[in-house]
């Protein structure tokens, strides 16, 4: 394809009060096939138009479709996974370099992310934070307790951390599989910056984000819980009219220990996994298509199990018990 001529545009649509207050973006489709936010956006658009929601102050910035290629495709990713490398570039090679290049500065405008995304296999909504306040190389961060706030109200009742860090350490072991011949995909899903999304942007220009999984692509109850978390984070900030929510008081706390790419095609699951179905340790949960064994090693659940995996690709991602929000829960941004 022709990375240089394109029939779309990039779109979204801005609220300012004169009142000063939290800068605040929501997105959709950052995959084409991930809708549900794309339709909750776009509720919340024609309700701020019709005045049945009113903007009391701030700034909010909604982009119901980050990814218009993937979207007018109806598939996860136009020419290559938006959400991975997700950083501006003078190199444009693919269509989702346009988009970088589009949406990185507009996330930098704003100090706080909701994004908007769905999954294929089965399972209950989660949301996806970022790490504890840290110095550290891979995700420095300092906006824990206001990221944690903002999680307990979006109306789920599921909170899972420990994305980048995890990522890197299955870069790390890509890389050391990666061939002399290797072709330019299988090359850049080996790349350090690979594991870098909207909410990982988001928070390397200052902000806090959180990824909102609103249930499976098709799950007619999506759009609603996408919308619900909308209202509910922009009444919390304060930048639209309304009583801010009360935190959950029933929240599940996980953390990403582990991912597992397929390394063939052939790899196969011995069951239908769904997201958070539990494992006990030593449990088997595929099989290599040399035969060898993948088994949990440790108790804990599965995230984001996909049968539709490439060789190379995540296949499945681990996680664990996290005590984190026994410190935390209640706390107000």
């Amino acid at each position: 394809m022709n990375t240089n001529i394109y029939p779309y545009h990039f779109q979204s649509t801005s609220y300012s009060s004169p009142q000063p207050g939290s800068s605040v973006i929501i997105t959709g489709a950052v995959h084409g096939n991930e809708t549900c936010g794309t339709q909750a956006i776009r509720r919340v658009i024609a309700e701020l138009e019709e005045g049945s929601l009113q903007l009391l102050a701030g700034r909010l910035t909604l982009v119901p479709v980050c990814n218009p290629l993937a979207y007018q495709l109806g598939q996860r990713e136009g020419e290559r996974n938006l959400n991975r490398r997700l950083i501006p570039t003078t190199d444009v090679q693919e269509f989702e370099d346009h988009v970088a290049n589009w949406l990185c500065p507009l996330l930098a405008q704003h100090d706080v992310l909701l994004d908007l995304h769905s999954f294929r296999s089965e399972g209950e909504a989660f949301v996806l934070i970022g790490p504890e306040n840290n110095r550290g190389p891979i995700e420095s961060f300092s906006h824990e307790k206001h990221e944690l706030a903002m999680a307990m109200r979006l109306g789920v009742h599921r909170l899972v951390d420990g994305w980048l860090s995890t990522y890197a350490r299955g870069v790390q072991r890509r890389q050391q599989r990666l061939a002399h011949d290797a072709d330019a995909k299988t090359i850049a899903n080996a790349n350090t910056q690979f594991g870098v999304g909207t909410t990982e942007y988001m928070r390397s220009t200052g902000g806090y984000a959180m990824t909102l999984e609103c249930g499976q692509h098709q799950d007619p109850q999506a759009p609603q819980v996408a919308y619900t978390a909308i209202v509910n984070s922009l009444r919390h900030l304060g930048v639209i009219a309304g009583t801010a929510p009360e935190p959950v008081t029933q929240m599940e706390a996980l953390r990403i220990y582990d991912v597992i790419d397929k390394l063939h095609d052939d790899d196969s699951f011995v069951r239908a996994w769904r997201s958070f179905d539990e494992l006990k340790q030593g449990e088997l949960i595929g099989i290599r298509a040399d035969g060898s064994e993948v088994r949990a090693d440790q108790a804990g659940r599965i995230i984001f199990p996909d049968m539709g995996a490439k060789a190379g690709e995540e296949w499945f991602y681990l996680t664990m018990a996290n005590p984190r929000l026994g410190e935390h829960a209640g706390v107000k941004a």
